[in-house]
């Protein structure tokens, strides 16, 4: 079985055991985490909301707070000596998914 939920402005498709790194959360490491906003639910019968499934839930376990590799964000305009160097580390959190709740 599997399920497809949004957080964080994003769809994220799980089955129990995956872990799935999402935007970040207020959330401790060990911390258990639900996530209502259920749009799917695939296996033998597939299960479709309008927008979400009613009583379904996904639950995971906080693993790890982190942030992601750095990146550098570079614009410059040519012939008019306009350049701007920037760097970004993206903070996620590490989420292990631990129970998919049909309702």
């Amino acid at each position: 079985m599997y399920a497809v939920f949004e957080t964080g402005g994003k769809q994220f498709r799980a089955e129990k055991g995956d872990e799935l790194f999402i935007e970040r959360l207020n959330a401790d490491e060990g911390d258990t985490v639900t996530f209502d906003d259920v749009l799917m639910l695939g296996g033998e019968k597939t299960v479709i909301g309008n927008p979400t499934v009613e009583g379904a839930k996904v639950e995971g376990k906080v693993l790890k707070q982190g942030k992601a590799r750095k990146i550098t964000v570079y614009k410059y305009k040519p012939k008019k000596n306009y350049h701007r160097k920037q760097g970004h580390r993206q903070p996620y959190t590490k989420v292990q998914i631990t129970n998919i709740i049909t309702g």
